[in-house]
Parts: C-alpha cells; sequence; structure tokens
C-alpha cells in the first residue's frame, strides 16, 4: 500500500464539516466559520445526518454557486461528504455526479460509506468504475467506517485496510471516524483503531462522543470518552494528512446506534462555542 496519497501535503488541511449546522442556510454556515477562525469547510451531504436532499442538490448550476459562495468567504475546500452505500445498484451514477460537484467547488477528497457485506461483490465492480473516474478528476475517495451498527465491509480499521489494499491504487483511501466505532463496534478501542487506520487514511475526521443510557451524544473534542491523547500522536506522525472537525450536534444514536435529530437546528452561538473550543484543542495538539 503506497505511504502517499493525492490528498497529502507538507501542511496539514484542518476543516470544519457543515454538519453541525444542519438547518442552517449554506451562507450563514460560510460565514460562521469564517468567524470561528476555521479556513476550510468540508460541504456535508449525508442522509439522517443533514436535511432531506435529491440528487438536484449536485448539478452543474449548484456547483457553480457553492464554488462562488466559498471563493467569497475566502474559505477553502478540500473534502466533501457525500455518503452512500457503494453497493447500491445505481451507485456509479449517483457517486460520479457527487464527484463531479466536490472537484468542481475545489475538493480533492471525497468521503463515503463502503457498502453492507451483502452487497460486497456489486461494491467491487461499482468501484472499479469509479476509481477510473477518479483517476480523471484527479480525486480521492475515502471509505469511511459506519455508526450504525449494521454488518459493513469497514467495521474496523484492518477491515478498511484490507479493503483499500486490494485496489492498490492512490485514489482509494480511508477517512476513519473515532466517534462513529463507539456505537458501530463498542467493543473496540476508538482511539488504538484509529491509529491503527493511519497508514492507509486519505483523511480522518475528528469528533468526540458520550454515551449514556439515552444512546451516544456527540461532543467538543476533550469532552467526550474518546482518548484523543492517543489519536493525535498517531496524527503528529502523519504530519500531511487532512482532518476535518465534525460535530453532527443537532443529532445522537440511540442504544440502537440509529441517528435521532432534533426537531430543530440548534442556534448558532451554540454551534460556534462548540465548535471554536474544539479547534483550539486541535490546533494546540497538532501544532
Amino acid at each position: 500500500m503506497p505511504d502517499r496519497t493525492l490528498s497529502d501535503r507538507p501542511d496539514r488541511t484542518v476543516s470544519v464539516s457543515t454538519a453541525p449546522y444542519d438547518g442552517h442556510p449554506f451562507e450563514a454556515v460560510l460565514e460562521s466559520l469564517a468567524a470561528c477562525g476555521a479556513d476550510h469547510v468540508e460541504p456535508a451531504y449525508i442522509v439522517g445526518y443533514t436535511e432531506p436532499f435529491d440528487e438536484s442538490a449536485f448539478t452543474a448550476a449548484e456547483t457553480e454557486r457553492h464554488r462562488q459562495l466559498i471563493a467569497a468567504s475566502g474559505l477553502g475546500c478540500r473534502a466533501v461528504s457525500s455518503h452512500i452505500d457503494l453497493g447500491n445498484p445505481d451507485a456509479v451514477e449517483v457517486f460520479s455526479g457527487r464527484m463531479r460537484f466536490a472537484r468542481g467547488i475545489g475538493a480533492d477528497i471525497i468521503l463515503t460509506n463502503a457498502a453492507v457485506v451483502a452487497k460486497a461483490a456489486p461494491l467491487e465492480r461499482n468501484l472499479e468504475a469509479l476509481l477510473r473516474f477518479a483517476e480523471e478528476l484527479g480525486l480521492v475517495i475515502a471509505l469511511e467506517n459506519p455508526g450504525d451498527g449494521r454488518d459493513n465491509l469497514m467495521n474496523t480499521a484492518a477491515e478498511g485496510l484490507a479493503l483499500v489494499s486490494r485496489f492498490d491504487t492512490p485514489h482509494l483511501r480511508l477517512n476513519y471516524d473515532a466517534a462513529n466505532t463507539c456505537s458501530h463496534r463498542p467493543d473496540v478501542d476508538p482511539a488504538e483503531d484509529a491509529v491503527l487506520s493511519l497508514p492507509g487514511c486519505g483523511h480522518m475526521h475528528l469528533k468526540d462522543v458520550r454515551r449514556t443510557d439515552q444512546g451516544w451524544f456527540f461532543a467538543p473534542i476533550g469532552d467526550g470518552d474518546i482518548d484523543f491523547g492517543k489519536i493525535f500522536a498517531g496524527l503528529r506522525a502523519h504530519p500531511g494528512l487532512p482532518v476535518s472537525l465534525e460535530l453532527p450536534l443537532r443529532l445522537h444514536r440511540g442504544p440502537d446506534a440509529q441517528p435521532i435529530r432534533r426537531p430543530e437546528p440548534l442556534p448558532i452561538g451554540e454551534i460556534e462555542a462548540a465548535i471554536t473550543r474544539s479547534l483550539q484543542v486541535i490546533g494546540a495538539a497538532l501544532a
């Protein structure tokens, strides 16, 4: 497996996902992120995590609108979250459109899930086609470990590393998320698994989580159960690996690991406080 990817750079990019702002207009999100001191945005399109959307969100017109808004905000864009099951029959058509969108707004990484175990064969076929398109676009597809508890082809870092190594291309890497591991595989140490994933990562999501009797609740970095000291130590050995702060504070995962969204978006001030605190922790740890 190659040690470097298209997403490697000498300096680390730290993005902030739009997921914390679920329900707020994109223009307001960009303004708020700039006020928080962020310098890169990660647009998020994740069923169950964000407002409902369809493929009209990724048209050429929407691509150009988002590109202009991001440029006017002064922020950069390295990654886009746009998760689907890549074993679905329409995965090549659907994800190709999302890949065009990501590249069109300036990103060189697109994040998605792999597939449930029952779709292993179609995943292989679909990925072969999508990776050819990724090479054409100059894009990295980064597979993220899920958090919903359903048996997946990438339940743990070891499984993700094995999946990526089968394709042996710099256009396919991992996007490891330790908080997802907490609800998906509670018997696995999320920090240790995150460090294990690093050789195969092209990107990493950072968010903390607390477990309660009601399920898993996302929290600013350092306020949850994950040993981020261990993760940050691992990341310091990979100084060019881009990361993104992802705090889907409008939702939590129930005891069955399924996402539950609040009826209303969170106030901007509450979101900004969590982002600012987390960025300070990340900045101090990875400086």
